[in-house]
């Protein structure tokens, strides 16, 4: 049975300010938790309802009912299981390689995909500003289906950092007017910066760019304003590891 306290402690974790404050996250999910144990993450405590699926201590499982575990889900269909793990520390960003760095992206969804696609394209460095939704966010764990263990994020002052490396890194932004990213000789090597959804990349942040580049719109009627960021951050890196 989950105490009180348990439930109380779980459903604090959908905020941002009690995971920073426990030092813990929750993960839901068969696939996505033994993801997370295989990368040894530090398992607090494990919530099935099937003991079978999970090779871990009994000490830190507990079996509970499918009525138990929609009062902890954070999901509108939960799904067997429900983790809380301690969250991990990132290291130092190794700028050497390619590089992906996000300006104030705030959709759950969107970063969780964009964590994918760096562990799909072969990206270990993920750079955030301060403002970019949590990693930990539950919405943003799920969405990784555990990528979030093959990549290195940091959450850092973002102009301060591509400032920093200006002298030795070309640092590539994406805008609606740049160079056409199909017609340019792509480096192995660089920074790419991705913007917020709805504004793109901040003036400061824009600063910084030493090459802009673009997707260009081939659709007839071109009524699509913009493309989604995730959408727009797997063509960009496909078009780099193809170069």
């Amino acid at each position: 049975m989950v105490s009180k306290n348990q439930k109380k402690l779980i459903k604090s974790l959908y905020q941002k300010k009690y995971r920073k404050q426990h030092g813990l996250f929750v993960a839901e999910g068969k696939k996505v938790i033994k993801e997370l144990l295989e990368a040894n993450l530090n398992l607090q405590v494990l919530y099935t309802i099937d003991l079978s699926v999970f090779d871990v201590s009994k000490d830190i499982m507990q079996v509970i009912s499918e009525e138990e575990l929609k009062q902890i889900s954070f999901l509108t269909t939960p799904q067997t299981a429900l983790a809380v793990f301690s969250i991990p520390e990132s290291s130092k960003p190794n700028t050497k390689g390619l590089v992906l760095a996000l300006d104030d992206v705030r959709d759950p969804g969107n970063l969780g995909t964009i964590i994918r696609l760096c562990d799909w394209f072969g990206v270990q460095e993920l750079v955030c500003s301060k403002q970019t939704v949590d990693c930990f966010n539950p919405k943003v764990v799920q969405a990784t289906m555990g990528s979030i263990t093959r990549v290195n994020i940091n959450y850092l002052d973002l102009e301060e950092f591509l400032r920093s490396e200006k002298s030795t890194t070309e640092i590539f932004g994406t805008f609606m007017s740049g160079d056409n990213i199909y017609a340019q000789d792509l480096p192995e090597n660089g920074i790419i910066v991705m913007g917020n959804e709805a504004n793109g990349i901040s003036q400061r942040i824009a600063n910084t760019i030493t090459q802009r580049i673009t997707i260009p719109q081939f659709g007839i009627a071109q009524n699509t304003e913009s493309l989604n960021v995730a959408m727009a951050t797997s063509i960009i890196l496909s078009e780099f590891r193809r170069k």
